[in-house]
């Protein structure tokens, strides 16, 4: 019973992985609707950056956004993009041998965090 559970939770991740890369895929695609691009690139970059929002290490809320925020997104931008055309992307993500990294995401997060530091030394000072 629970190895039937686990086989099922690694598959889900698994396709949710490749998703990720088939939304990073879709962003660039011409062919995507404007605001299926907007959210799969939204998405897609978060989900990709190095660096995460919520750090890991804070409990609770640390994995929140690996657990919900973005398998949310996820089923959002699905959503917004033609089937067939999702179905091309998906063929395009699961042939893929690496996982691309958003660098561009990551210093915008960066940037939210020293907004938010300054921020806080501004309120304290």
């Amino acid at each position: 019973m629970a190895d039937a559970v686990l086989i099922r939770v690694k598959s889900w991740a698994k396709a949710l992985k490749r998703d990720v890369v088939a939304l990073w895929l879709a962003a660039r695609d011409a062919r995507t609707p404007l605001c299926a691009k907007l959210l799969a690139g939204a998405v897609a970059a978060y989900a990709l950056s190095p660096i995460d929002l919520i750090p890991d290490f804070i409990p609770i809320l640390g994995y929140l956004d690996d657990l919900v925020i973005v398998p949310l997104g996820v089923v959002l931008a699905v959503k917004l993009i033609p089937t067939a055309l999702m179905a091309e992307f998906r063929a395009k993500a699961a042939a893929r041998e690496g996982r691309p990294v958003s660098f561009v995401a990551a210093a915008a997060i960066g940037a939210v965090w020293v907004l938010m530091a300054g921020g806080l030394f501004m309120l304290v000072w």
